[in-house]
């Protein structure tokens, strides 16, 4: 069976007579201990004691740094850190770890873009993204907040598509004052269909862009692993969808307050893009290309 901790370091010259040719003075003279970081897994030899042990940890306790051995029975000591140490049959000065001060920065955003690190936001554009409602919003923020801060593009909820025409009319977009417009639930045939075709018809074409995803509500657009299901349920007419889902998960499922709760459960088991389903992630991308164009 190997034997990590090796043989005896001081075994060598433990045995050494004095008088003999490898006990003379200029063998006896004590080599100069070199610094030596106490790292994980490390095997070391105290000399004093003889405790023959790999590196656990460094702790700190009373105001001293000790170090933790292990020998090669599971068995622990602890030890001043400093010298009085061997390493391979040579001294050495046993010192704190080097551990990383701060944590290496992300190189990708939760969009899966590249970060772009060290500047401020972006003074905001022109043009907007609207979304239906805060839920929207602040899904596309945590997904996609990063990447609209460089460009200077804000969110904008508009608290329904019903909306949609009336809001257009006031912001009159332009070329320089573009908007990107997210609904639920734009399928043929739909209300939602309806409503944004005839608003497209009061703008300039070119300045506004509607695009949707085929979900009755955003919650959906998160993979349902995310919370626990194999797929998101269908409920019944009749039923509000959210208070429904709630239902099927068994969550409290009394009001908006529970609802509330609940979509902040749902926001929160959401890591990156590769959480959310595909159509929702390209429809977003393509709403930032058309507004930052």
């Amino acid at each position: 069976m190997h034997d990590r901790y090796g043989s005896d370091v001081l075994a060598s010259t433990s045995s050494r007579a004095p008088g003999t040719p490898d006990g003379s003075a200029h063998h006896r003279r004590r080599p100069t201990s070199r610094p030596q970081p106490a790292e994980p897994g490390l095997v070391v030899e105290e000399v004093q004691t003889g405790w023959v042990g790999a590196v656990v940890h460094v702790e700190k306790s009373g105001g001293m740094h000790l170090v933790v051995l292990e020998d090669r029975r599971g068995r622990t000591r602890s030890f001043p850190l400093g010298p009085g140490f061997w390493v391979d049959g040579q001294p050495v000065e046993l010192t704190a770890p080097v551990t990383s001060r701060a944590p290496a920065r992300p190189t990708r955003t939760a969009s899966g873009s590249v970060a772009v690190h060290g500047t401020r936001a972006r003074v905001a554009r022109g043009s907007r993204i609207w979304v239906e409602g805060k839920h929207d919003a602040e899904l596309v923020e945590k997904v996609w907040g990063d990447d609209l801060r460089v460009e200077g593009v804000v969110v904008e909820m508009l608290d329904g598509v019903d909306n949609l025409a009336d809001a257009l009319a006031e912001f009159v977009p332009s070329a320089e004052r573009r908007v990107g417009v997210l609904v639920d639930h734009l399928v043929p045939g739909s209300k939602e269909q309806r409503i944004t075709t005839q608003a497209l018809r009061t703008v300039t074409a070119g300045t506004v862009l509607v695009l949707g995803h085929p979900y009755v509500d955003v919650w959906q657009a998160v993979r349902p692993a995310r919370v626990g299901l194999e797929r998101w349920p269908t409920i019944d007419r009749g039923t509000e969808w959210k208070i429904g889902i709630l239902q099927e998960l068994g969550w409290p499922a009394s009001g908006p307050a529970d609802v509330g709760r609940a979509w902040q459960r749902i926001l929160a088991s959401v890591r990156d893009f590769r959480d959310l389903d595909p159509a929702l992630l390209g429809r977003v991308e393509e709403l930032i290309d058309f507004v930052t164009a």
